[in-house]
């Protein structure tokens, strides 16, 4: 070659070239059960797969999702609202004459999968089509179940796979994670019917992954600002305490240490001990739709001279009247415990921030049978443990308030399910039989129920189900029993229910 000249360009050799000799040393490790002779992200694989007791000879993969499903089960999925713009992108570098796009959610069930027909029909041969679980425990090394496995994108060519059925298949897949909760919620997945992907397709399927993790980030940043600004007046009320606001994946939104933002605490649950970054221990506080996290002092009870008090602000009133025969309430965070009739009353004030008269306090408390006088008296009583929060003519509450049902009701119209549910203990006073409690109870719990069964997954399904009145209910039962996959073990409660309710 002369001085000069410049040599033909090369052209880029596929993710797994060499593959005749390479997919006989494959072959033989197969035959032999020794994976040695594998890629070490294969050889892992392929033992997660023995120990699952994947069969090589398997002929597809299992179906997890009827028809009739599956179409709930992508409306539930937070990737549903994305598929505009992940289809643009792998659209972008896949070659739509031979390319299959899938994408699965956490467990790894095809929930959506698009390519040209004849594609389509050869991977529905194997189940590579939706409903069908691709997880490593149900059909062995493949692009999804690994990438769900490993944490990572990763591609696997023809005889990689553990399962003989797919050795006419390459694929690359990325797994998808949840910004707010840090769980694996999904995976995108290229896949083929030749020998080898072109090494473009393991960064086309990691980049779409991630462009879906910061479409996902920037809606949990936009719910985070409305969580804080709702939350914020609960720090102010600790007047110069030490505290955190939490949310309930245990995500720190705010409050003091300043150096504590954006760390991920373990998930708090309500009463119960929770350990910070320091190895101190605090009592998580449900305020609404966050936590309130009290950090203790020195002395290792809650710290509250140390600090100059903050500028006076409006009282604020906490109600905690869901699923629970003791209601409460907690002003500027001190408890105040609460009969059931001042928890009634301060429910309806709630309800109807202009305030009610007599008359109508006694109409929604008593029905027909009430009488004014009565409730002047409950108002006086109410008034010796609020003092002047409680105003009259008419009579409302000259406070903030935040309420556990309100915050619920608010989810329900936001359409956030998920949030609504985590929130929803149990119905408003179950042992209220005031008129107007029982009709915002019943519409409540009605509204919920609807929601979980229109748009909720597996997961708001379940939750629905741990509180009254879900764990009877046999419709949701019934819904959670073709959510669930098969060996899942809340299967068997689910089970155990339905054979009490028949």
């Amino acid at each position: 070659m002369g001085h000069g000249s410049t040599a033909p360009a090369q052209p880029r050799p596929h993710a797994c070239r060499d593959a005749s000799d390479r997919l006989r040393a494959l072959s033989a490790a197969h035959e032999s059960a020794d994976p040695a002779g594998a890629r070490p992200s294969i050889s892992a694989s392929w033992r997660r797969s023995w120990r699952a007791g994947v069969d090589t000879a398997v002929a597809s993969a299992p179906l997890v999702y009827d028809r009739d499903v599956i179409a709930d089960a992508r409306a539930a999925h937070p990737l549903d609202r994305h598929l505009p713009i992940l289809r643009g992108l792998l659209r972008q570098v896949a070659d739509e004459t031979a390319h299959l796009m899938v994408i699965t959610d956490g467990e790894g069930h095809a929930l959506w999968t698009e390519g040209p027909g004849e594609v389509r029909r050869q991977a529905e041969r194997v189940g590579l089509t939706e409903g069908f679980c691709w997880s490593e425990g149900s059909i062995g090394t493949n692009g999804i179940g690994t990438a769900l496995a490993s944490g990572r994108p990763e591609y696997v060519y023809s005889a990689e796979h553990v399962a003989r059925v797919l050795h006419g298949w390459s694929c690359a897949g990325a797994p998808i994670t949840d910004p707010d909760s840090g769980a694996m919620i999904g995976c995108i997945d290229v896949s083929a019917t030749v020998a080898a992907l072109h090494p473009a397709t393991l960064a086309l399927v990691g980049a779409a992954a991630q462009l879906a993790e910061a479409h996902l980030e920037m809606e949990m940043r936009r719910r985070d600002e409305r969580l804080r600004e709702r939350g914020m007046r609960h720090l102010r009320a600790l007047r110069g305490e030490r505290g955190m606001l939490v949310t309930p994946t245990g995500r720190v939104l705010a409050g003091e240490p300043a150096g504590w933002h954006g760390l991920r605490l373990p998930v708090p649950a309500p009463g119960l001990a929770l350990t910070l970054p320091d190895g101190s221990q605090a009592v998580a506080e449900p305020v609404g739709e966050l936590f309130l996290v009290r950090l203790p002092g020195p002395d290792g009870v809650p710290s509250g001279g140390a600090c100059e008090p903050r500028p006076a602000a409006r009282p604020l009133l906490t109600l905690s009247l869901l699923g629970t025969e003791r209601p409460h309430a907690r002003l500027d965070g001190r408890r105040l415990p609460l009969s059931l009739r001042r928890a009634e009353i301060i429910a309806l004030l709630a309800l109807h921030p202009r305030g009610l008269n007599a008359g109508r306090l006694s109409l929604e408390l008593y029905g027909d049978v009430g009488n004014p006088v009565t409730i002047r008296a409950e108002i006086h009583r109410l008034r010796a443990q609020l003092g002047d929060l409680v105003r009259a003519k008419p009579y409302r509450l000259a406070c903030e308030v935040d309420a556990d049902f309100l915050a619920v009701r608010r989810l329900l119209d936001e359409g956030d399910v998920v949030s609504a549910v985590r929130l929803y203990r149990g119905e408003l006073l179950p042992g209220s039989d005031a008129p107007a409690i029982r009709v915002e109870r019943d519409e409540l719990a009605a509204r919920l129920r609807r929601q979980v069964l229109d748009r909720g997954g597996a997961e708001p399904l379940w939750a629905y189900a741990q509180a009254e009145p879900g764990r009877s209910d046999i419709e949701v039962l019934e819904r959670l029993d073709t959510f669930l996959p098969p060996g899942d073990p809340r299967r068997v409660t689910v089970a155990s229910r339905l054979d009490e309710g028949a």
